[in-house]
């Protein structure tokens, strides 16, 4: 099951994707700087806007989730594809094409949450931060991905076909796993002490994480010798086999547990709950929580302004409140807002500075190889600091990785020359990846399971909203007003490079500010680490320890 998810969540994250046929829009729909911003936050608003998905989720089993998640994504992108190859009658106007986006993307938000919640409740106690920053790692990894397969099945040159990529693989990817994706009854195994204390289940993360590791080792090396070298059809195939060759590695990783699972087994037979009283995570999770005290009764209004403690399951409505949930959200719109507003707009950025198209793509290319790096650190390394004797609060990391991010926007303000976007891109790329491990991970810690799937797509709602102020209102509207300001004072009408801004002042200005509502998130988030101190200060697995 855990394997499924990571070659779903492999193909998953097409909306990475967009600065490479974001260009397409501009000049092959006849769109300005804004209209492609507005289909960039309608891009955003479908991926992480997944409320809807998160209580389908409550009711429905994953295979649901996946197949809805497929049908989406093969629909929306497909109408994408059909208008940039002009395969309709007339370019659809922008209003339509931010449709066509945000159903293709929205699908994201089915897909992420039927994997991901399904292994948050499958592997409840412990390491909740590794395994988050697994599987996000790899959709972070999946732009990329998607890239070189592109090159290998279309030879590169049009980024029509990689839409057409983006339509079709991914659905057929969850398509193949609908019946592989479940919540499983909870096995003996999750205590089991393996190498150096830790459980089996780091093990196996551990053994996971150095295969992500090579797999993106691997894209770096191929996106830096494609940008060196041309490579023939034949290299590109010859590439497109040795990345599948690594994402289908962690089989390996998989059999040898199932394994030595199996003969421990059968080697400690007494060891192996009983079969008539195997029972789900879910059901676990739940017998784990102490009796309701006495002020959870009352009045529905009353019971959801008392919230439990820090680790009991919360309603939707508790949580809705919270004065964390809301900390949080201002936190993460600050953060995914600023860093998604540099993301959707580096080929703009790029091509403002004088940089070469093969540059550019590069940089989006490479965008996906940190976005990774952050996840899969944020993940590791907040797990080992959760862990460690002093129990540092995860939420000092998401304060750390905003200020990091400011690096990163002050980089695009100052517009130096050759190689200063390169940095650029890694710390953007890095910040943005490193948040989402994060959020995903504290919300399942300070509000529980019970409503895990719909409390964390609440709180990724934050990101659109982010986005459509610091990209649309912020980074799309200054952009244009230079633009206009180079053309004596208005956009000529038409595509093309006519509406090109080029120069320093073209994002100088937005990136300032995207920087400083940065700082803004990271002094918000330190509010959130004062008020969970004591919390993380505990064993915060315990409970799910205990009944496993």
């Amino acid at each position: 099951m855990l394997f499924a998810c990571l070659l779903i969540m492999s193909s998953s994250g097409a909306t990475y994707a967009f600065g490479i046929y974001s260009r397409e829009l501009r000049s092959g729909m006849g769109y300005d700087q804004r209209a492609v911003a507005t289909v960039a936050f309608f891009k955003d608003l479908g991926a992480n806007l997944g409320v809807h998905a998160g209580l389908l989720n409550e009711a429905a089993p994953p295979w649901l989730l996946l197949a809805a998640g497929a049908a989406m994504n093969l629909a929306g992108y497909l109408m994408v594809y059909l208008s940039l190859a002009g395969r309709v009658t007339r370019p659809p106007p922008v209003w339509l094409m931010c449709a066509y986006v945000c159903a293709g993307a929205n699908s994201q938000t089915f897909v992420a949450t039927g994997a991901m919640v399904a292994c948050v409740r499958n592997f409840p106690g412990g390491s909740r931060g590794a395994l988050l920053g697994l599987l996000k790692g790899y959709a972070g990894l999946s732009s990329a991905i998607l890239a070189q397969l592109y090159l290998a099945i279309y030879g590169g040159g049009d980024a029509t076909s990689l839409v057409l990529l983006i339509a079709w693989l991914p659905a057929a990817v969850s398509a193949a796993f609908l019946a592989t994706v479940r919540v499983i009854p909870s096995r003996w195994r999750s205590s089991s002490p393996g190498r150096g204390g830790g459980t089996r289940d780091e093990d196996v993360f551990i053994c996971l994480l150095y295969v992500s590791v090579a797999l993106a080792a691997y894209l770096l090396v191929m996106i830096v010798s494609q940008k060196q070298t041309i490579f023939s059809r034949a290299g590109y195939a010859a590439s497109a086999a040795g990345l599948l060759l690594l994402l289908v590695l962690p089989l390996a990783v998989v059999f040898r547990q199932e394994y030595r699972e199996k003969n421990e087994l059968e080697e400690e037979p007494l060891l192996a709950p009983p079969p008539t009283t195997a029972v789900t995570v879910a059901d676990k999770t739940a017998a784990a929580l102490p009796t309701a005290s006495p002020r959870h009764g009352g009045s529905w209004l009353s019971r959801t302004f008392s919230p439990p403690a820090h680790g009991e399951d919360y309603t939707i409505p508790q949580a809705l409140v919270s004065v964390d949930m809301l900390i949080l959200f201002a936190a993460v719109a600050c953060g995914t807002g600023g860093t998604l507003a540099a993301i959707d707009n580096m080929g703009q950025i790029g091509q403002s500075l004088g940089y070469p198209p093969k540059s550019v793509d590069a940089f989006v290319s490479l965008i996906s190889i940190w976005n990774y790096a952050g996840r899969v650190a944020a993940g590791y390394a907040s797990e080992a600091l959760v862990s460690s004797r002093r129990g540092v609060p995860r939420p000092a990391m998401i304060t750390a990785v905003l200020l990091l991010s400011c690096a990163g926007h002050l980089l695009i303000a100052a517009g130096a020359p050759w190689g200063t976007l390169y940095a650029a891109s890694v710390l953007v790329g890095f910040c943005f990846g490193a948040q989402w491990p994060l959020l995903f991970a504290v919300v399942s810690e300070l509000f529980g399971l019970r409503r895990y799937a719909t409390l964390c797509n609440i709180a990724a709602a934050a990101s659109p909203v982010g986005s459509y102020l610091l990209n649309v209102l912020v980074a799309g509207r200054l952009y244009d007003a230079e633009a206009a300001r180079q053309h004596g004072g208005a956009l000529p009408a038409g595509g093309g490079d006519d509406k090109t801004c080029m120069g320093v002042d073209c994002f100088g200005r937005s990136f300032l500010i995207i920087a400083a509502a940065a700082a803004a998130g990271a002094a918000v988030s330190l509010v959130l680490v004062w008020r969970t101190r004591g919390f993380y200060r505990g064993d915060i697995y315990a409970k799910f320890r205990d009944v496993t």
